[in-house]
């Protein structure tokens, strides 16, 4: 399919508006979809939305991990209103597997491989954006100036100056933007923040985001890795540098490298750093961050790490998150637990803690002993389509208060887990002893040190051999959101990146 040309990408500002005036006319190219009028500014509840899908996510993948875009599709497909029309992704063999799948089901969709020409498209009203992290901003930006509304998976941002821009282009360009942290619909974790908030716990103390999750080493490679010949390379890099592939598996294994990927903490941290966030009303980035961590165990080319303590200093109750994925031991405890947990969040307060996840949760006691089960037995929705529906009804009726994960507040747990990557990677290998000595003024993070090593012993690891990174305390200014302090210039340097034309993500 041919590309749309810069120059069809181009438009002035006063062009935007009238375009933006006329109701959203196409921006160049011709109508990718056949159908009807788009959905119309405050429609009424039975409007139908017609949405586009970019990103499908690799099939087959090593591990049995990935498809993001297709569990997307899934989730749609139980929510009455909604439509898919249009696929979108640069591997042919994964766009046309996407189009098989809805071929079999009675559905169609058109397909293309450059997310330009989907946008380009009038007749699509919102985009569901489920591609590798470093395209989210990028697509959300161009997808809001294009009149469309976006649904963009966790996390919000690659790095913190393109979440800004993202917060940013839905505001110029008025569009809902709802990022996938679909744990702010669950029924349970909805009911549980109010619980907490009634006071009737005392105070929260500590919040707790845990991800213990076993993953395998990805491998290593001795030279360039070829490009799957289905996949457009330069598309599929986009804002990235248009390296060599160094790994095996092109899909889902970009997650563990600092070019495409945000490690676990972004991946699946992003979902429980949210809720803890949440949690503490916590509006902002937080003014001090710090990671210890390491990539134990795996020996493989990946960069980021496999085991993270992160700490975000936040006042007056601190946020906690232990990230674990290396399991060599037997047993269901190999990978240890807190709080009886071993995913979820764990929400401290002074007179007991709340543990759950989406799907279930209850408050104990100081001694553990349950105080009360969260929708006492009620079965709670599925917070996937839960999520979905909610940003949906948004999209109808123009109120971008009324979406329970806005883009802004997407961007600000974005920003933590980037805070805490860029301590990692600003560290150094320490001792265990000095780590510890260093921390033991902090009760919330030396325990987690502690539980942490104790983990790592557990899995044939010797901190005392193999040594833990251990970041600066990096200090930032969560209005200006930039670094500041001893570390600040390196720091603010990870903050953003270099961009490949024509994909530059623009200061809106």
């Amino acid at each position: 399919m041919k590309r749309s040309t810069r120059r069809d990408l181009r438009s002035t500002r006063r062009d935007f508006l009238k375009r933006s005036v006329a109701g959203g006319l196409a921006l160049g190219l011709p109508s990718l979809v056949a159908g009807g009028p788009r959905v119309a500014q405050g429609a009424g509840a039975n409007a139908e939305v017609r949405m586009g899908v970019v990103g499908l996510g690799g099939i087959d993948v090593v591990g049995g991990v990935g498809g993001r875009g297709r569990q997307l599709i899934a989730a749609l497909r139980k929510i009455p209103g909604v439509r898919v029309v249009a696929l979108c992704d640069v591997d042919q063999a994964i766009l046309d597997h996407g189009v098989q799948q809805l071929k079999d089901r009675g559905e169609e969709a058109a397909a293309c491989r450059d997310i330009r020409k989907l946008l380009d498209d009038k007749t699509i009203d919102a985009v569901a954006i489920a591609t590798p992290n470093h395209w989210h901003a990028l697509a959300t930006v161009w997808a809001c100036r294009a009149g469309k509304d976006v649904y963009v998976e966790k996390p919000f941002s690659y790095n913190i100056w393109e979440g800004r821009q993202m917060v940013a282009a839905a505001r110029k360009y008025g569009r809902m933007v709802q990022v996938g942290t679909q744990s702010r619909s669950s029924a349970v974790l909805r009911e549980a923040i109010q619980y907490l908030r009634s006071g009737q716990l005392g105070p929260i103390r500590s919040a707790h985001a845990l991800v213990y999750r076993a993953r395998e080493g990805i491998g290593k490679v001795s030279g360039p890795t070829p490009v799957p010949p289905t996949v457009d390379y330069d598309l599929w890099c986009g804002p990235a540098p248009k390296a060599q592939l160094l790994r095996k598996q092109l899909h889902y294994e970009w997650h563990w490298f600092w070019a495409t990927g945000n490690g676990e903490i972004g991946n699946n941290g992003a979902h429980v750093i949210d809720v803890c966030r949440w949690a503490l009303g916590q509006n902002k980035p937080p003014a001090r961050t710090v990671s210890i961590g390491g990539r134990f165990g795996f020996d493989d080319g990946g960069e980021t790490p496999n085991t993270q303590i992160a700490f975000w200093d936040y006042r007056p109750a601190p946020l906690v998150c232990e990230v674990r994925n290396l399991r060599t031991a037997k047993g269901p405890d190999s990978m240890g637990t807190f709080r009886n947990r071993d995913r979820g969040v764990v929400i401290e307060c002074e007179g007991g803690y709340f543990a759950g996840d989406p799907a279930s949760g209850a408050v104990y006691d100081n001694q553990g002993r349950k105080i009360k089960e969260i929708l006492d037995g009620r079965k709670a929705p599925d917070p996937e389509a839960s999520h979905l529906a909610n940003f949906l009804a948004a999209v109808r009726s123009r109120k971008a208060d009324g979406l329970n994960a806005e883009a802004l507040q997407g961007h600000v747990s974005a920003a933590c887990s980037h805070t805490a990557n860029i301590s990692h990677r600003l560290g150094k290998q320490s001792a265990p002893e000095a780590i510890l000595e260093a921390n033991r003024s902090n009760r919330e993070l030396s325990d987690a040190v502690e539980r942490c090593r104790e983990y790592l012993r557990h899995n044939g690891v010797d901190l005392g051999t193999t040594q833990a990174v251990m970041g600066p305390w990096l200090s930032f200014d969560p209005d200006q959101e930039r670094f500041v302090g001893e570390f600040a210039d390196r720091a603010n340097g990870l903050s953003r990146r270099e961009y490949r034309e024509p994909f530059v993500v623009p200061e809106v």
